[in-house]
């Protein structure tokens, strides 16, 4: 199953195979994962908001064009889960998910599998070295120095590689907003990168888009 292609994954989930969806969500621990952290400089955080964005590709899967690429669509569900919980920040998810699941969203076919069993994955404690720890824990500091709206734009334009008509798109703000707010994102995280860089990863303070 991993030499299928996303689209082919999600289309075979959508016909009923739970298999699909798990092999799907593996493949995407790593990568979504680290979006999530650095969006929203939270483990617990980026591990729940991980697991709604799971959920909502199955509650909407009926909406998924299959025309369309399956990772910006994934990708851009988890930045809009990353926003809505920047926003409700302290307040407790109330999300269900032991409901039944399967090719359809009524669930039929599911075997009896639920979110809870295909979600039920361990993230990989980092083995790499101290060197990279440290350089990671600074581009952490120097991206929590951001206002969360520059902070989504650099994520998805450098993380995602969304070209900038996407970003608007998914956004929903013009193409010129895409590329000035790009551009504060740039200069706000190498001015902080500089700053924690000097000062070995104390706290910045936060910067906010002119």
């Amino acid at each position: 199953m991993n030499q299928l292609s996303d689209e082919q994954l999600f289309g075979r989930y959508r016909q009923g195979d739970t298999d699909a969806l798990r092999t799907l969500i593996l493949r995407y621990e790593g990568d979504l994962f680290r979006f999530l952290f650095r969006l929203l400089g939270d483990k617990a955080a980026a591990e729940d908001v991980f697991q709604e964005t799971f959920l909502q590709v199955h509650v909407s899967q009926d909406t998924f064009d299959p025309e369309r690429r399956f990772r910006p669509w994934v990708f851009t569900i988890a930045a809009n889960k990353g926003r809505d919980y920047l926003r409700r920040k302290g307040r407790r998810f109330a999300v269900e998910l032991s409901a039944p699941v399967g090719g359809s969203s009524d669930g039929e076919g599911a075997g009896g599998a639920t979110f809870v069993d295909l979600l039920a994955i361990d993230v990989p404690s980092p083995d790499a070295s101290m060197d990279r720890e440290d350089r990671e824990r600074l581009v952490q500091r120097a991206l929590g120095g951001m206002s969360p709206t520059l902070r989504e734009v650099l994520l998805l334009a450098y993380f995602q590689r969304l070209s900038y008509a996407q970003i608007a798109d998914d956004l929903g703000i013009p193409l010129g907003t895409v590329k000035s707010r790009l551009h504060a994102a740039v200069a706000s995280f190498a001015r902080n990168w500089e700053r924690v860089s000097r000062e070995g990863g104390t706290a910045a303070g936060e910067e906010r888009e002119p």
